[in-house]
């Protein structure tokens, strides 16, 4: 890997972590047409992966850091003056367990599938170009019949459940996390700025867990990238992902997802007519 590639790879994972398009698709099919994936680079790859997410968790806590404060002031000060009696917390505290629980399934399936996702499955071309055009599907639907009109402060302990599955089900290959989180969102009649906002608050505990996990148990040779490119990679996924947050709540204050449908199911028939005619092969 040199300094562009590094670079590139960075502000890839940026953009397509938070936006519904899958970074795991995207950084999958540019890992390999730069030939940095292989069988034997596959746990060094996933290790480099997480260090990058590092830079996606700076860009949602920056961004969000008035709101991140406002949560964990109010639940210092609500949680030992009303335990676990929730109706008598204020709109910040009550959207700190929110959050809190909308991260239990995403937990549970990360440590259960654990080894499944440092695999190469992961990596396959074929199970990312379907899950690609499966998604893109499943978020026109949720466009069609969605009636966008219901608020974050709306939110209940169903409606978190329901959207912390969908993030757990980003863990396939070429879902996106705010893809199914805001999918989810869509189901529930919430307005899209408004899932699009959860699901980017939904996803610090999550990138933050899955960073240190991933932190602790990092594979050495990940440093053979070097650590220059390691850190510029960090900072430009920073950046990024920064732009990508608050492009898409601008964005999604006046349009549909549509755009979005389009193009993941574009590069999901793309990469299976490459698959089929033996240009990519996976």
């Amino acid at each position: 890997m040199n300094f562009l590639e590094a670079i590139l790879l960075g502000i890839i994972q940026g953009l397509s972590e938070f936006l519904p398009i899958s970074s795991t698709a995207h950084l999958t099919l540019a890992g390999r047409f730069l030939n940095l994936i292989s069988p034997a680079t596959s746990e060094s790859w996933t290790a480099f992966i997480a260090v990058l997410q590092l830079g996606t968790l700076a860009a949602v806590l920056v961004y969000f850091r008035s709101e991140i404060r406002s949560i964990l002031r109010a639940l210092a000060k609500d949680l030992p003056q009303h335990g676990l009696q929730i109706g008598k917390y204020s709109g910040d505290a009550r959207m700190g367990v929110m959050i809190a629980v909308g991260t239990i399934p995403i937990v549970v399936a990360g440590l259960l599938l654990k080894d499944f996702i440092h695999g190469m499955f992961t990596k396959n071309i074929m199970v990312i170009a379907f899950s690609l055009i499966a998604l893109a599907v499943l978020l026109w639907m949720a466009e069609r019949f969605s009636r966008h009109s219901r608020h974050v402060s709306e939110l209940t302990f169903r409606d978190v459940l329901i959207i912390g599955c969908g993030q757990a089900l980003a863990l396939i290959p070429g879902a996106s996390r705010s893809g199914t989180t805001l999918t989810a969102g869509l189901f529930l009649a919430f307005a899209r700025r408004d899932a699009a906002r959860f699901s980017f608050l939904l996803s610090v505990p999550a990138i933050l867990a899955s960073g240190v996990y991933e932190m602790t148990r990092i594979d050495p040779s990940v440093f053979e990238y070097g650590v220059m490119n390691l850190f510029m990679g960090t900072v430009f996924a920073a950046i990024s992902g920064y732009a990508a947050i608050a492009w898409l709540l601008r964005y999604l204050s006046n349009h549909s997802t549509m755009v979005f449908v389009a193009y993941r199911i574009f590069v999901g028939a793309l990469l299976l007519m490459l698959i089929a005619t033996g240009i990519f092969q996976d």
